[in-house]
């Protein structure tokens, strides 16, 4: 029989030899993914034989990440910020960059308010959104998208966060479907940014497996942000918080200063780049 060592040391080679990042993170995190124990679990057992039934589910889950498909959607979890989310295939996978837009509304959100309006646009799985009202009760949430296959994974991290009671996940083309008579104060977003030529670009994970619907952001990336951008001002009473790519700060600024918006601020993620863009109304 094939020992747990054996498995991982080949599956490290099989990974590094197709150009996956961390081929031995992420051989470990599969075998313990199969084998229902944690990592310091497996380095506990590396001489634990495995049955035929765990071999054919780890070579099944080892193909799928050999054709780089995004191991969130093999494992089917994500941790981000304080959370971990449900991830399911079709589904936009949230990144640690994006953690960055959750600091910066928490630094601006005030706790003391009661309640807390808050529209999570191009939600995805809910990381932002849900992350948010983890973190704050005072915070009532519209977790907004338009795919459906990221409307039903939101719910379903809405329930195992047991969020239910404070949350609302509706079908919406930006901030359109929000009842007229409900309040927003804030909007936050990790809309589509990437411009189109350069989607093709990007590694296979992204380019060929993730919904060109979370990617696409136009001709110069910024398609998302114009119209966004515009609904804030027509219906948020305080401001927005917006996730950005590499190189966009200064035009997302820009956009934020000719809708007449205040205070407009960046905030730089852990590798120096500006990835958030956070402005306000005049009040």
């Amino acid at each position: 029989m094939i020992s747990l060592v054996e498995i991982l040391q080949k599956t490290e080679t099989w990974f590094r030899d197709r150009g996956i990042d961390s081929p031995r993170l992420e051989a470990e995190l599969i075998l313990a993914h199969v084998l229902q124990m944690n990592r310091v679990a497996l380095y506990l057992n590396y001489d634990r034989p495995l049955t035929e039934e765990e071999l054919a589910t780890s070579r099944a889950l080892v193909a799928r990440r050999g054709k780089r498909e995004p191991l969130a959607w093999i494992l089917g979890q994500k941790a981000f910020h304080e959370i971990d989310l449900v991830v399911h295939p079709g589904v936009f996978v949230p990144r640690a960059d994006t953690e960055t837009l959750v600091n910066a509304a928490l630094e601006w959100f005030t706790e003391r308010e009661q309640p807390l309006y808050v529209a999570d646009v191009c939600c995805g799985t809910g990381a932002v959104g849900l992350t948010l009202a983890h973190l704050r009760e005072n915070i009532r949430l519209f977790s907004v998208d338009l795919s459906p296959e990221a409307l039903a994974n939101t719910r379903e991290n809405v329930q195992r966060l047991a969020l239910s009671e404070r949350v609302a996940v509706l079908s919406s083309s930006l901030l359109d479907k929000v009842p007229a008579h409900r309040p927003i104060h804030w909007v936050v977003s990790n809309p589509p940014y990437i411009p189109t030529s350069d989607i093709q670009q990007l590694m296979p994970e992204v380019s060929q497996f993730e919904p060109r619907l979370a990617l696409d952001g136009g001709t110069d990336g910024l398609d998302v942000y114009r119209k966004l951008i515009s609904h804030t001002v027509r219906r948020a009473s305080r401001g927005i918080l917006m996730e950005i790519g590499v190189h966009q700060a200064p035009a997302v600024m820009d956009l934020c200063r000719r809708a007449k918006l205040v205070d407009i601020t960046s905030w730089k993620d852990l590798n120096g780049i500006s990835r958030v863009i956070g402005a306000k109304k005049q009040l």
